[in-house]
C-alpha cells in the first residue's frame, strides 16, 4: 500500500480524553501513577494471572490438542511485541493461522500506510484466508490469548492495558508513542471491550490513549467486568 511512513503522525488526528489522573496534584490512591495503584495492580496482575492460568489449565489443554491436530505448525504463536519504556518481549497465544499465513494475505505484511487509510484500518477481516476453523474458535472465545496470563506473570504484560504493539507499527504512533509505551501493555484493554476488532487503528489507539491519562483502580476493575461479559457475547470479533 502506498504512504511514506516518516511523515505520519496519527496521534494529532486522534481526540484524546482530557484529564490526566497521574498528572494531577494530589492524586488519589487509586489513581495512575500512584505507589499505592501501582502496588495493588501489580499484586492483582499476579494473583489473576497466577488463579486464571491455574484454572483454565484444562481450556488450555484442549485448546493445544485442537490446534495440533488440526493443521501443522506450532501449538503455541510467539511474536515480539514493544513493552513498557519501548523494551521488546516475546507474546504467548495460541496459534489461530495457517504457518503460511504470510503468503494468504501478503498485504496486510507490508505495513505501508498512507494518513488516509489509517482511519479505516483494520487488523482481522472478516473471512480472513489466514485463519484456520479452530483459529476462529479460539478468536471467538477469546481462547487463544490465555498463554498472555504467562506473560502477566513475567512482568511483561499487565491484565488490563494498552493494546500491544508490534514494531512495525510504531511509526504510526507518533506524538502518542511516549505515552502508549509509558505503561505495560495489557491482556485486555477498552478497545477489547468497545468494538475489538471492528476498530480501525485510529480507534483503538484514541482508546489507549484515554486509558493510560485517566487509569484508575475503578478502570481497571470495571473494564475486567466488562471483558468478561464481552467474552462470554463474543462481542466484536471478526
Amino acid at each position: 500500500m502506498p504512504g511514506d511512513t516518516r511523515t505520519i503522525e496519527p496521534a494529532e488526528q486522534v481526540p484524546v480524553a482530557a484529564g490526566s489522573a497521574q498528572a494531577r496534584e494530589g492524586a488519589r490512591w487509586w489513581a495512575g501513577g500512584h505507589p499505592v495503584y501501582e502496588t495493588l495492580k501489580r499484586a492483582i496482575d499476579i494473583t489473576g494471572a497466577a488463579v486464571g492460568l491455574v484454572l483454565t489449565s484444562p481450556i488450555m489443554a484442549a485448546a493445544a490438542i485442537a490446534v495440533r491436530l488440526e493443521s501443522p505448525g506450532p501449538v503455541i504463536f510467539r511474536q515480539v511485541r514493544v513493552g513498557q519504556h519501548g523494551i521488546p518481549f516475546t507474546l504467548y497465544k495460541f496459534r489461530g493461522m495457517y504457518v503460511d499465513a504470510r503468503e494468504r494475505f501478503p498485504e496486510l505484511y507490508a505495513y505501508q500506510y498512507s494518513p488516509e487509510e489509517l482511519p479505516s484500518l483494520v487488523f482481522h477481516p472478516k473471512d480472513d484466508p489466514r485463519v484456520t476453523r479452530v483459529g476462529r474458535f479460539l478468536r471467538r472465545t477469546s481462547i487463544d490469548e490465555l498463554p498472555n496470563l504467562w506473560n502477566v506473570l513475567k512482568g511483561d504484560m499487565s491484565l488490563v492495558g494498552p493494546r500491544p504493539e508490534i514494531p512495525e507499527m510504531l511509526p504510526y504512533y507518533g506524538d502518542a508513542t511516549d505515552t502508549i509505551l509509558s505503561i505495560k501493555p495489557g491482556v485486555t484493554s477498552p478497545a477489547k471491550v468497545s468494538g475489538r476488532d471492528e476498530l480501525t487503528f485510529t480507534e483503538t489507539l484514541a482508546l489507549d490513549l484515554g486509558y493510560v491519562k485517566n487509569r484508575s483502580l475503578w478502570l481497571d476493575l470495571r473494564i475486567l467486568w466488562q471483558t468478561a461479559i464481552a467474552v462470554l457475547r463474543q462481542d466484536g470479533v471478526a
